[in-house]
């Protein structure tokens, strides 16, 4: 493993490299081959590594396989030393095949996609979708805190070129530096934590780290796990630090769907799960993670379920299945949490991408009002996004099913009332989602005449990807198949019980019935069925294409709980007000106005010497006395002068 394993990132930093370098000189078809091609051969190794990884793990009885590559130093002091140094384990190359699998899909869906860009801009975009999966891959594959600090640093920075990619747009400019803020906000929280670990134990290493427990005092770890959560709560969009990411639509839908599933938001559910351990032995935390991920759960389905922009309805539902996964981290369903981040994966990526189709064939409208009946035109992209749709809304046997029952199951068993109020996100999640579904493919076209007349499938580099994630989104959730209904058939669940082991050592399990679990799984999925049939029955012969009939609720829902608008009021404008005090009164005035004053008064004088050159000799003779005698003045000590001023006087 430590002879390959450095490849994983190098290929994708290899086509930003070379598509970033050579962009006003490479093809669009040389740009596609080098920027998908790195990101599979990336896939290929990671498959390679995961099968190493796998043998290992069952060769050796359940033991847990760490195998950490140091390349080099990257800090090294008299106090402390932070290797360059990648970990691979279960949970690391389970995300890097997430990572390459999917960015891989997305890539391809690019070539086409992206073919109506100059080639200059094209091979721009795609040094920066390589660039993006790099930092990704540095993050998950980091040995210890910082290195994963370089690859979440990276991500951020990635989402700010990408959302701005169209830089012409001033609004999508104030999209990507809105994402970029609001991301520095939670890193900060990020960061002081690894200066915590760094003063108290003088190691970011994982391993060190978590064998070094023992030394932190309650308060230590649960200060450490909240400033963690908050980086986390930036880069994966939870409540208050959320509004980035449904902002982050500006940029080209394909980013939407590496964004989404494959990177960025989920480093955060990444970073809690790496540090399992710590956050069993901060229940405080806990609660407050699942807490946060609940309330974002519900709020952000709330805001879903009245969106018209087929993006944004996608957008607000990442935040909120986002929200299930902090549930299931803060409940101590660690492998549910990061089950459902691979089952949302592949289904996000499907949705995002099934988007992507039909807004290349809608000529880039994206109100759902203004479509209707797409399954006529497009068949391919209309079968994958329902089977997406299903997927989502939790209906067996599909993938989502699978991952979001073990995390309502695993709150019930914390709290009832977590699962309880989860229940109705799922809801909510299947009425928006076939809302969304009804308006766009079924029903009566709303569209003009010129669209309806342009209508058309996808090609195959958009639509093979698509066929390849709904198949992932029909099948995925048999990895984790629960007990309930085969004992011993969660193949997630074994792979990585040595990564979780310590935490489900100290946690308090409470196991339901099979009754129990049957009766569960029946009641929520016989009411998904009704609330899907409800939303299919609601919009099917929607006709109307404005808002004037909502109530005050439906307008409150699609202003996003004027959310955006009180931060706006409470905190973007008064510092806007700040800063311009600042720089008007004192940098302008203050400072500029010194520096200035320094240089309009050396002109002034320079102006008024310059007098002195009146061309008169006389003039210059009585200069050249004065100064003779101002000369003197000052070549004798204080006590000849007062002798001189004594004989005169």
């Amino acid at each position: 493993m430590s002879k390959i394993a450095f490849l994983v990132p190098l290929f994708p930093l290899l086509g930003f490299l070379i598509n970033g370098l050579g962009r006003q000189r490479l093809s669009k078809s040389a740009v596609g081959i080098i920027g998908s091609g790195m990101i599979f051969l990336s896939f290929l190794t990671s498959c390679f590594l995961f099968g190493q990884v796998y043998g290992a793990a069952a060769n050796s009885g359940g033991a847990p396989i760490n195998s950490v590559v140091t390349l080099f130093n990257f800090i090294q002091t008299e106090a402390f030393t932070i290797p360059f140094a990648f970990q691979i384990d279960q949970l690391s190359v389970l995300f890097l095949l997430i990572i390459t699998g999917i960015g891989f899909l997305i890539h391809l869906y690019s070539t086409a996609y992206m073919k109506e860009e100059a080639p200059h801009h094209f091979a721009r975009y795609f040094a920066y979708l390589n660039l993006f999966v790099f930092s990704m891959l540095l993050l998950v594959m980091g040995s210890n805190y910082v290195i994963m600090f370089i690859g979440w640093e990276g991500v951020g920075l990635c989402s700010y070129l990408l959302i701005g990619y169209w830089f012409k747009n001033g609004d999508y400019n104030y999209a990507a530096k809105k994402a970029f803020i609001m991301n520095r906000i939670g890193d900060l929280g990020f960061l002081l934590a690894v200066f915590w670990l760094i003063f108290k134990l003088g190691t970011v290493n994982y391993t060190d780290v978590f064998a070094g427990i023992s030394q932190l005092s309650a308060f230590d770890i649960t200060a450490i796990t909240t400033l963690l959560f908050v980086g986390a709560m930036g880069k994966s969009a939870q409540i208050p630090l959320y509004t980035w990411l449904p902002d982050a639509m500006a940029g080209p839908t394909p980013v939407s769907a590496l964004i989404h599933a494959a990177t960025m938001v989920t480093a955060g559910i990444y970073m809690i799960a790496r540090s399992n351990i710590l956050y069993t032995m901060a229940p405080a935390t806990q609660t407050l993670v699942a807490v946060i991920g609940l309330a974002t759960a519900i709020f952000a389905a709330t805001i879903a379920l009245k969106q018209n922009d087929i993006k944004k309805v996608l957008a607000y539902s990442t935040v909120s299945q986002l929200g299930y996964m902090f549930l299931g981290l803060g409940v101590g369903a660690y492998t549910g949490a990061v089950f459902h981040v691979m089952t949302h994966a592949f289904f996000k990526a499907l949705l995002f991408l099934g988007a992507g189709s039909v807004i290349h064939a809608m000529h880039h409208e994206q109100d759902i009002r203004k479509m209707g009946n797409l399954k006529k035109y497009m068949p391919i992209t209309h079968i994958t996004f329902l089977l997406a749709c299903l997927a989502i809304a939790g209906i067996p046997p599909f993938a989502g099913f699978f991952s979001k029952d073990e995390i309502l199951v695993a709150a019930y068993s914390n709290n009832p009332l977590f699962y309880y109020i989860g229940v109705g996100g799922a809801l909510m999640t299947a009425f928006y989602m076939f809302r969304l579904y009804t308006l766009t493919f079924l029903g009566n076209f709303r569209g003009t005449y010129e669209q309806e007349h342009h209508l058309h499938e996808s090609p195959s580099a958009m639509t093979i990807p698509l066929i390849v994630l709904a198949v992932l989104s029909v099948v995925g959730g048999f990895i984790g198949i629960p007990a309930v209904f085969a004992e011993n058939q969660h193949w997630l669940q074994h792979f990585l019980a040595p990564i979780f082991a310590e935490s489900t050592k100290l946690a308090e399990v409470h196991h339901l019935t099979h009754a129990q679990e049957y009766l569960m799984m029946g009641v929520v999925t016989f009411l998904i069925v009704m609330v899907i049939a409800f939303a299919v029955k609601s919009y099917k012969k929607y006709k109307n294409t404005n808002d004037t009939e909502e109530g005050e609720l439906g307008k409150l829902l699609m202003n996003k709980w004027y959310v955006d608008e009180l931060y706006n009021t409470a905190i973007v404008n008064p510092l806007n007000a700040l800063g311009g005090i600042l720089k008007n009164v004192v940098e302008k005035s203050g400072i500029d106005g010194a520096v200035n004053g320094v240089g309009k008064l050396v002109a002034y004088g320079s102006r008024q010497l310059r007098l002195i050159q009146s061309g008169q000799v006389a003039s210059y003779l009585l200069i050249m006395i004065l100064s003779m005698v101002v000369f003197f003045i000052v070549w004798f000590n204080d006590s000849t002068i007062t002798r001189f001023l004594d004989k005169i006087f």
